[in-house]
């Protein structure tokens, strides 16, 4: 049973500058969809809006399954994740970080550690789950931030800027977990990027943002 997004009209504004104007997308199939535009061009707002971290000032923001509309209530929100560009992090074990969002959600404990290691391993961290996450690289860090959202299995899953300042090695890493994740998960993948060469070599559909607008 998969989740589908539809944006319809939607308006935002910051302190009386319009960052969102009529922007209007059907995410009706499960794929990658690689959204482009300028620094400032909405691009994040649009993810945060579309995740429901925050509301339009206009317009509507519509999940649906097998046709019908989703209440936006607790339950759906938890069946979507959105990775910000800079993760933030417990100063505790690269574990008990990634258990965090299990643990909220009541998964018996028998069952967490399973969970845990399993999203480790997918993203190449299981030799580092005793270390303080504090301490891990950048690309490390946002690799664990990619854990926690895989471990409670989204079936909608937000990308800002996923490779952002981190080097190629971590960066083709990334890149192929969430390649990896579509292909075995089925999970509608929403990644906002401002690299044109990156959006050719993974996503399936590109989108541009442009004057607060999509097309694509």
């Amino acid at each position: 049973m998969s989740l589908f997004l539809n944006v319809a009209n939607v308006f935002k504004q910051y302190e009386g500058k319009s960052i969102l104007q009529n922007c209007s997308y059907d995410f009706k199939e499960v794929g990658i969809y690689g959204l482009i535009g300028p620094n400032g061009g909405g691009k994040s707002t649009f993810l945060r809006i579309c995740s429901l971290l925050e509301s339009p000032d206009r317009g509507a923001v519509t999940y649906t399954s097998e046709g019908r509309a989703v209440s936006p209530d607790l339950a759906l929100k938890r069946r979507i994740t959105m990775v910000q560009p800079k993760v933030g992090v417990f100063n505790t074990s690269v574990f008990r970080n990634v258990a965090y969002g299990l643990k909220i959600r009541g998964v018996p404990s028998r069952l967490i550690k399973e969970k845990v290691l399993g999203a480790l391993d997918h993203v190449g961290l299981p030799h580092k789950k005793d270390q303080n996450a504090l301490t891990l690289s950048s690309g490390e860090t946002q690799r664990l931030g990619l854990a926690r959202a895989l471990v409670v299995e989204p079936e909608v899953l937000f990308l800002d800027e996923p490779t952002a300042s981190i080097d190629p090695q971590n960066t083709a890493v990334i890149e192929e977990i969430i390649r990896k994740l579509k292909r075995e998960a089925r999970t509608l993948i929403v990644m906002a990027t401002h690299d044109m060469e990156q959006v050719q070599r993974i996503t399936d559909r590109v989108l541009r943002m442009e004057q607060g607008r999509i097309s694509g």
